[in-house]
């Protein structure tokens, strides 16, 4: 069943999509262009990331982390992350609590 969400853009090269959500949880798909970045940020939600495509370096508070396919990480409440993308492809984030602002 395709998501009755739409596809938004976020950053230069960086789309999001909402997956499914509830109040609890939130799955979200996130689409990058080699070299896109999406910025250093921080937020209560605590995040699960797995890189279902392309290969990503990650900053999860000053820590860099370079993930493939297969590959996740937890990014903890108000822990300052964010990625480059090295090689085209997809995120695959969960939101505990949802991300109202992305709805």
């Amino acid at each position: 069943m395709p998501s009755p969400y739409p596809v938004v853009s976020t950053d230069p090269g960086v789309t999001r999509q909402v997956l499914s959500q509830r109040e609890e949880l939130m799955v979200v798909a996130f689409d990058f262009q080699k070299d896109a970045v999406g910025a250093l940020h921080r937020h209560p939600h605590v995040q699960s990331t797995f890189v279902r495509s392309g290969r990503f370096q990650f900053s999860v508070d000053g820590e860099t982390r370079d993930l493939g396919p297969g590959d996740s990480l937890v990014v903890p409440s108000n822990g300052e992350h964010g990625c480059r993308c090295i090689e085209a492809g997809m995120l695959i984030d969960t939101f505990t609590p949802r991300r109202d602002d992305f709805l």
